[in-house]
């Protein structure tokens, strides 16, 4: 079994994605099968857990060193290694699961100061790790495992110059994706007011096009942005962009339709787009979105941690070769 972590309110979603099984599921977190390939809803996915309990914080953070300890016998630490605890939202259990972090590390540095000097506390980035991760569902008991694979969500630092908190969403796409727009590359934002992800674009140093015929606000009247009043559906680009942005509160299909129609066109080289489900079925918007990885080398739907009803895309285009 793998103990995935969500969004709180999204476990039905993350469920469906499974295929439709749990095991046993609370606020934020489903414990079922694996998965195929990278669930979008799973934030994080900790493989094959072992639930340990303890009526007192001593007793739940000694049975935490005690699995990392027996688990860990034979194994060589050479390099930082990650330690993660986290808890479900219950009013509490936040302080619960840092007080039982600091005293489980405290017991593991008692038995192997050398390694317990290499952890490194808080999530890892993108991919699989392999460490010590605990999670808190309640206040007696905890989900403990030593390998993990990270979707890369993460909660963002606002920035009070952002013309909108969308600015917070293509911030933390950056890191699904790998990489971010850099000095002097091209940016086509379509659906782009009031400026959000442009201004984000911009102030790294990228030249943005954006394309709405609603105003810009705030930090994205920026020297290094062109606002273009036009229909974003309906905007060619002169050359290829590095960059498609899109943000559209749109019908998802349609946004679809129009990042294969740039896709096939060759008018740019990597994407990130937001596909809004509202009323839909996220999960019918999100197979049609994947309908799309024959035309990209790289291809990744991700429920980030500043989305709400709406699914975020990044990839590049595949190029072909002569």
């Amino acid at each position: 079994m793998t103990l995935h972590l969500c969004q709180a309110g999204y476990e039905a979603f993350l469920v469906k994605e499974l295929g439709g099984a749990a095991e046993k599921a609370g606020a934020g977190w489903v414990l079922g099968p694996e998965g195929a390939g990278e669930p979008c809803f799973a934030h994080v996915s900790m493989k094959a857990p072992v639930e340990v309990a303890g009526k007192s914080l001593n007793a739940l953070a000694g049975a935490m060193a005690d699995h990392f300890a027996a688990s860990a016998r034979g194994e060589r630490f050479d390099a930082p290694w990650p330690f993660c605890v986290e808890s479900a939202g219950e009013a509490g259990l936040s302080r619960r699961a840092k007080t039982a972090a600091e005293e489980c590390l405290a017991r593991v540095r008692g038995r192997m100061s050398r390694v317990a000097r290499l952890a490194v506390r808080g999530r890892p980035g993108l991919g699989p790790a392999r460490g010590l991760f605990a999670y808190l569902p309640d206040f007696g008991r905890a989900y403990v495992a030593r390998d993990a694979v990270f979707g890369g969500q993460k909660r963002m630092a606002d920035d009070p110059q952002a013309p909108s908190r969308s600015y917070l969403k293509i911030e933390e796409a950056y890191g699904i994706i790998g990489r971010e727009p850099a000095e002097g590359e091209t940016v086509a934002d379509l659906g782009a007011a009031p400026g959000g992800w442009s201004y984000s674009a911009a102030k790294r140093g990228a030249l943005v096009v954006a394309v709405d015929n609603g105003p810009l606000k705030g930090g994205a009247v920026h020297p290094g942005i062109e606002h273009r009043a036009e229909d974003a559906f309906k905007y060619a680009p002169e050359k290829e962009a590095a960059w498609l942005f899109c943000d559209m509160v749109e019908d998802p299909d349609r946004v679809t339709d129009l990042l294969a129609r740039w896709l096939d066109r060759g008018w740019c080289r990597r994407f990130i787009v937001n596909l809004k489900f509202a009323r839909r079925d996220p999960l019918r918007v999100l197979r049609g979105a994947l309908a799309l990885r024959s035309r990209c080398s790289l291809l990744r739907a991700r429920h980030l941690f500043h989305d709400r009803e709406e699914l975020t895309l990044v990839g590049e285009r595949a190029i072909l070769r002569a």
